[in-house]
């Protein structure tokens, strides 16, 4: 019983923040990288941000300076924090996560969380 759960989403004004949280539970947290993906309707789902269980990080270009990945493995949580939101960054947020050596039978999603950014 795996799950993903994603929280923090919202409707923010150009130029807010927001957190997005993800609580993981049923999988050995410290194994997986984790990420944050995004889609945005008719598109396909694109690579926000990730992290490793040794916290290197990787960003999508379009949110570099802008937007934080982090995680706590004493809560098997994961965080993006978003500042500076643009209207171009609405999109439907989900949480990844996978084991290092990846195994699509180990490789885990959640259901999404909204986030819509208004001019």
């Amino acid at each position: 019983q795996v799950q993903l759960v994603e929280s923090g989403g919202g409707l923010v004004q150009a130029g807010g923040s927001l957190r997005l949280s993800c609580a993981a539970s049923g999988i050995v947290f410290s194994v997986y990288n984790m990420g944050w993906y995004r889609q945005a309707p008719g598109k396909q789902r694109e690579l926000v941000a990730t992290i490793t269980g040794g916290r290197r990080t990787d960003y999508a270009d379009s949110v570099k300076g802008r937007f934080t990945i982090s995680r706590d493995n004493i809560k098997n949580t994961v965080t993006l924090q978003m500042n500076s939101l643009r209207p171009e960054d609405t999109a439907v947020y989900y949480c990844n996560g996978q084991t290092r050596f990846y195994n699509p039978e180990r490789e885990y999603w959640g259901q999404g969380t909204q986030v819509t950014v208004s001019s």
